[in-house]
């Protein structure tokens, strides 16, 4: 179960600065839409032309919606209409000041009650990471609302996480929460690829310190026929340099379990810096993917 979170202003001044600099660079004009559901209240950063073929975006855990500023501008001019939402819980603009959300029945629940509000009975996907996880285990609860699955470097889809990954996210989970902690661990993980870029790197070190903890919504990895029954096109980018986990393997994982979807590894990227490092061809083939007909 998750805990309700309403932090305090004094604690977040820091983070909100950062979070509405870094979403000041995004390089189109962005909407703030606020959604009830009965979690609380969501905060969806959109763009895009209004009636425009939908694309949700779920960021990691972490990151927020203003992790996606290297990528909107492509899938806007492409004519999507682009929405990102603060996870529910999570460092962000999102109030998680309703019900909890007793594990990934309520997540699913809050995802369904946020398309409810923006009135859309349908939407492609695309999810990073921990949201790369949300993005497939809602296409596998309500196929009929998702057109096409985007998933870049998901976790716990595939494959579990890597023991050494699992040994330096650790101390992230310990008391004292400080933003030199999540610094540490976001440089540790690029390893010798492009470091993170520096606006984002501050949302998601002062989001971890200066929010209050809470319990994240997990599951079991998919079983294999689960994933078998899956009919919603997918693209799966994996970040070669991921220490997360071993990218090659996953990659050739997800082949198995989704022999129709197109699956890649991208070479000279880590885990969290995909969308960002790696926007370029992340953008074009995001964008082909979603242009192609469905066979």
């Amino acid at each position: 179960m998750s805990a309700r979170t309403t932090p305090s202003p004094a604690r977040t001044a820091a983070f909100l600065t950062a979070y509405d600099a870094l979403l000041a660079r995004w390089p189109v004009q962005v909407e703030h839409l606020t959604v009830r559901t009965p979690h609380g209240t969501t905060r969806i950063n959109a763009c895009g032309p209004s009636d425009g073929r939908p694309l949700v975006l779920l960021h990691g855990g972490g990151a927020t919606s203003t992790m996606w500023f290297a990528n909107v501008a492509a899938w806007t001019a492409a004519g999507h209409r682009v929405l990102a939402p603060d996870l529910i819980g999570d460092p962000g603009r999102s109030v998680h000041d309703g019900a909890p959300l007793a594990g990934v029945p309520g997540l699913l629940g809050w995802l369904d009650a946020v398309l409810d509000q923006l009135g859309l009975p349908r939407a492609d996907f695309c999810g990073h990471s921990y949201g790369g996880w949300i993005a497939l285990e809602y296409a596998l609860h309500a196929p009929a609302r998702v057109g096409r699955l985007a998933l870049l470097d998901p976790t716990q889809c595939f494959a579990g996480f890597r023991p050494d990954y699992l040994l330096h996210a650790l101390p992230l989970f310990l008391p004292r929460r400080t933003a030199a902690r999540a610094r540490a661990y976001l440089d540790w993980e690029a390893g010798d690829g492009p470091r993170p870029d520096p606006g984002w790197r501050e949302v998601y070190a002062l989001g971890y310190a200066d929010f209050p903890a809470t319990r994240v919504v997990t599951g079991p990895r998919p079983g294999l026929d689960r994933l078998r029954s899956l009919t919603t096109p997918t693209l799966a980018l994996f970040a070669e340099h991921s220490r997360t986990h071993h990218a090659p393997r996953v990659a050739e994982a997800a082949r198995r379990a989704l022999p129709e979807a197109t699956v890649a590894v991208l070479p000279g990227l880590s885990h969290h810096h995909l969308p960002m490092a790696g926007a370029a061809e992340i953008n074009a083939r995001l964008t082909g993917f979603l242009a192609a007909p469905r066979g």
